[in-house]
């Protein structure tokens, strides 16, 4: 691994730990020459469907844009990190599961409005606002209409 501090490649691992779903691995790393200490996260490289946009375009599934779009709808909520990470990583295991070459954005956009309507309702509603691209205010209240009544939870806005 290159020392971000000098670039030399002579560097040890000290210490490593597994997060909780043991999918990524943290080390920590110092460097042999000039004694600088860093943090790695490793992953496995799992080969990912492309996605087909509603244009026809196709991309390759980009972690880091699910992630993106998760931190703008809950921003500002009480919505953690590891809370973010974990939907990701749900919805990661999922379309891995799917076993399929290509899938349509509309699948990855369910999977996360599902995700965000069971975490908090102010994101999903932020997300799905983007998402499905509402016109009017008609369309928005609908939608707000069809959620299922959550008993005793008055702080879902």
């Amino acid at each position: 691994m290159k020392c971000p501090f000098c670039g030399t490649l002579e560097t040890k691992v000290i210490d490593s730990r597994s997060n909780q779903t043991v999918d990524i691995i943290r080390r920590r790393r110092e460097c042999e020459k000039c004694e600088g200490r860093f943090t790695t996260h490793e992953r496995l490289e799992v080969s990912m469907p492309m996605i087909v946009k509603k244009d026809g375009r196709r991309e390759p599934f980009i972690r880091e844009k699910i992630i993106s779009g998760l931190t703008k709808a809950t921003q500002k909520r009480p919505v953690t990190t590891e809370q973010i990470e974990r939907m990701v990583s749900d919805i990661e295991k999922k379309v891995q599961t799917m076993n399929a070459k290509e899938i349509p954005s509309r699948t990855i956009g369910h999977l996360l409005m599902t995700a965000l309507h069971s975490t908090d309702k102010v994101a999903y509603i932020r997300f799905a606002s983007v998402y499905r691209e509402f016109r009017d205010v008609d369309e928005f209240v609908s939608e707000l209409k069809e959620w299922p009544s959550d008993s005793g939870d008055s702080e879902t806005a």
